[in-house]
């Protein structure tokens, strides 16, 4: 199989794989795909009332990215709707529909246009295993749940949003659950990944290790 050139950032909730993907992009010049973005777009049409078509179509069409200073902007018809996605309530939503295959395969080629010669970094859950198998690297990330929890606390304390820490181990926990025991795109590492677990590592030391492994495949 030929390699492409993407890097793909798998993992759990909450474990770094956003401010990872972005550190890399940014650092190397790649163009960024958030894949989990994709799946609260849907959720958020959804809670808006249209229908699948209607979704699909929007994202093609009305959706823009914008990648400033290592954060992901969400244009909606111009009006940036990135904190209306970044909510608890969406996320949820989002995890539903993740499971539904109907979703996977109408995201499939979008995220798959993604893909631009001069490098992507892909960030989301099944990027390695099926949407882009062909990847020269893969990435596995992980940290423990209360590590997780605490990350989200305080990310979306920074949105001004309420949240109980025990409130949050409970839904990483179930969500971890659901994600590696789904029939469809589990949560798994694929057989290539450099799998790293971030527990006890700072973000720049996570970005070193992972720095080292774009130099040895793309440099």
């Amino acid at each position: 199989m030929k390699k492409i050139n993407v890097i793909t950032i798998d993992g759990p909730s909450a474990s770094g794989k956003g401010a990872l993907s972005r550190r890399v992009a940014h650092n190397f010049g790649f163009d960024i795909l958030d894949s989990g973005l994709l799946y609260r777009l849907f959720g958020h049409f959804i809670n808006l009332k249209f229908d699948s078509e209607e979704i699909v179509n929007k994202i093609k069409n009305e959706i823009t990215f914008s990648l400033k200073n290592e954060i992901i902007n969400v244009f909606f018809q111009d009006i940036n709707i990135t904190n209306n996605l970044r909510t608890e309530k969406i996320a949820k939503v989002a995890s539903k529909m993740s499971s539904k295959s109907a979703v996977r395969e109408s995201l499939f080629n979008i995220q798959r246009n993604f893909y631009i010669e001069t490098g992507l970094v892909a960030d989301g859950r099944d990027m390695g295993t099926v949407v882009f198998k062909d990847a020269k690297l893969k990435i596995f990330l992980t940290a423990s749940p209360e590590i997780r929890a605490k990350r989200r606390y305080l990310e979306l304390q920074n949105l001004g949003q309420e949240v109980n820490m025990l409130d949050l181990i409970a839904d990483i926990k179930e969500r971890d659950l659901k994600d590696s025991s789904r029939k469809l795109s589990p949560l798994i590492p694929d057989d290539e990944a450099h799998i790293i677990d971030s527990s006890d590592m700072s973000l720049e030391e996570v970005f070193s290790l992972t720095e080292n492994l774009v130099k040895k495949e793309f440099i």
